[in-house]
């Protein structure tokens, strides 16, 4: 990416956005992987970047692979780019897509178990604090919540801006400070949006991560899920569907200390039967933000 792509964007080290829940609105959550013609990547991956529906994207494999994760609000959407416009993309040999049945891991940025301890609890309550954001549950909700127009405006304002006042979220709903008050505690309680703090890791010195896809014993899934979720060095763990049924990403400081933990750490999970550990090359789009380097972009959204 060059200083075309920056123009007219803001680059910042951390970012704060309301991210929403599909699994709250009843829809299921993928995770792809694409094994594409060489030369041929980079464009893809800056092309599912653009979308909203896809949420995470990055490079591995010697650059021909892309891994990506999607937010689909419907179903017809996820059919869309699943479906149809991914395997007619001539430059795309290979799509695998798993879905995604149990999250261990995964949220707000300063919850990443690397970071205990650099906030005082102070900060913390600043950044509001009120436990992590995803606790063990089901990934779709069984009693789905059915948005309103004014939802939609609010949810379109966070996105944009996490800290958005009351005044700010009213004003783009056409509504009182008070009503999206209420509101808002209601689309938080129920799970459908969450104020993320982004942060590129790589700015605090951890320069390697990788896409780790195990494959575990039936019986030992939640364990390792749950043993998972507890290690610093995982930003994000879940189980899915397919060949591997737990994928995590690893976030180190460097190939040696990647090395250390799937070894040593990794290698004697009990039920774990064998492992994959894919390196990013490039990490373009983490939670609705682009990445550049070791800052984050705001992204230039497309459906």
């Amino acid at each position: 990416m060059g200083e075309a792509f920056m123009q007219g964007r803001q680059v910042v080290g951390l970012r704060v956005a309301g991210m929403v829940n599909p699994g709250a609105l009843g829809q299921s959550r993928w995770l792809v992987r694409l094994r594409c013609r060489p030369g041929s990547v980079s464009a893809i991956a800056d092309a599912l970047a653009k979308r909203d529906d896809v949420n995470w994207v990055a490079l591995s494999a010697a650059g021909c692979e892309i891994t990506c994760a999607t937010q689909s609000r419907t179903r017809e959407q996820r059919e869309d780019l699943l479906g149809k416009r991914l395997p007619r993309t001539a430059a795309v040999l290979d799509v695998n897509a798993f879905a995604m049945l149990r999250q261990f891991m995964g949220g707000r940025g300063h919850y990443w178990a690397a970071l205990h301890g650099v906030l005082s609890p102070e900060q913390e309550a600043m950044l509001g604090s009120e436990g992590p954001p995803f606790t063990e549950a089901p990934v779709v909700a069984r009693d789905p919540v059915r948005l309103t127009a004014e939802d939609e405006k609010i949810l379109g304002s966070l996105a944009a801006d996490g800290r958005a006042s009351l005044v700010d979220l009213a004003a783009a709903a056409d509504s009182t400070p008070g009503r999206v008050s209420r509101r808002l505690q209601a689309l938080l309680e129920r799970r459908v949006v969450h104020l993320d703090v982004e942060i590129a890791a790589a700015a605090l010195g951890y320069h390697t991560r990788a896409n780790l896809w195990l494959r575990v014993h039936p019986s030992a899934v939640k364990s390792v899920g749950r043993t998972l979720a507890q290690e610093p060095e995982i930003a994000f763990a879940a189980a899915v569907s397919g060949t591997y049924n737990i994928h995590a990403v690893a976030h180190c400081r460097d190939l040696d200390e990647l090395f250390e933990f799937t070894t040593d750490r990794m290698g004697s999970l009990t039920g774990l039967q064998s492992m994959e550990v894919s390196p990013v090359l490039r990490h373009v789009k983490q939670a609705g933000t682009l990445l550049y380097g070791d800052r984050l972009v705001e992204a230039q959204r497309r459906a």
